[in-house]
Formats: structure tokens, C-alpha cells, sequence
């Protein structure tokens, strides 16, 4: 048996356990479906400022900026300037910091050590930002209290033990 029927296999399996369970599974389903779609429309908002953001910072030239002003920070910590891009985007956006990654992999290679610091970066952190967005919008906070900084203290860690063992 291959690996192709793994995924059709067990909703079968589940479908069949629903039905012998009499479990109404389409309208389970449909009801799922409009929560989902109502966490959408509470998010929505939230995601939309962040991205605008996101957007007018990398349009007005601070990202570049922001890159100048901590490049002798990350110096010290050992990370390349070819990297710190990369650090200052990876809490914001996701797929912003994925497309870094892929053009620091395509220059420097996977095994080089700017590919392995940006490797290990993209794995110990997250795109906080968005995270605490999502998760302030759709638990019903207005106040992040110690979210952000507790985050960013964690990704700073990860950055700077990058940087000292690569």
C-alpha cells in the first residue's frame, strides 16, 4: 500500500466510524464550516491594519532603515548582514520571510553559514505579530499585556544562538 491512499484511507475510516456512531457528519460539517467563517470576519480586520503595515514599511524604505540601524546589534551577535533582514521580517510576515529565505538559499546555498543562521532563524521563530493578532481577535483581548515582549525575548534568543553557533 503506498502512501497515496493514507489520507483518503482514513477519511474513509472516519466517515465509516461516523455512520456507525450515527454521528451527523454533513451537518457537523456545515456547522464548523460557519464558525470558521464567522473567525474570519472577526479577524479580518486586524490582519487587514497589520498587512497595510507590513506593506508601508518595506514601500517607505524603514525595513531598510530598520537593517542599517541594528546591523552593528547583529554584528556583535554574529549575524551576517545578509541575514538581518530576515530577522527584522520574520515577526511581521510569514510568506515575506519565506521569500527572503528562498533568495538567501538560491545565493548563498543551504550549507553555507548565512543559509544556516537563516535556516535556524526561520525555525526558532514565529511571525509573532500575526499570531497575537489572530489569537487577540479571535479570543476577544484588546490588550497583548506580555505576549509581545515575551515573544520577541524568545526570538531574540533564537537569533542570537544562530548567530554564536554557526
Amino acid at each position: 500500500m503506498s502512501a497515496d491512499f493514507l489520507i483518503p484511507l482514513l477519511m474513509l475510516l472516519l466517515l465509516g466510524a461516523a455512520a456507525w456512531k450515527r454521528v451527523p457528519t454533513y451537518d457537523l460539517f456545515v456547522e464548523g464550516a460557519k464558525e470558521g467563517l464567522r473567525t474570519a470576519l472577526r479577524v479580518l480586520p486586524n490582519l487587514a491594519a497589520m498587512l497595510c503595515a507590513i506593506s508601508l514599511m518595506q514601500a517607505s524604505g524603514l525595513m531598510d532603515a530598520l537593517c542599517r540601524a541594528f546591523s552593528p546589534l547583529f554584528s556583535k551577535i554574529g549575524i551576517p548582514a545578509e541575514v538581518a533582514p530576515l530577522a527584522i521580517i520574520r515577526p511581521l510576515s510569514g510568506s515575506g520571510a519565506l521569500a527572503m529565505l528562498q533568495e538567501l538559499m538560491e545565493t548563498y546555498g543551504a550549507d553555507s553559514r548565512i543559509g544556516l543562521i537563516a535556516c535556524t532563524m526561520m525555525g526558532a521563530s514565529e511571525t509573532i505579530f500575526y499570531t497575537v493578532c489572530i489569537y487577540m481577535s479571535e479570543a476577544g483581548e484588546s490588550k497583548s499585556s506580555y505576549a509581545i515582549p515575551c515573544s520577541l525575548a524568545g526570538m531574540l534568543a533564537g537569533v542570537w544562538l544562530a548567530g554564536m553557533f554557526f
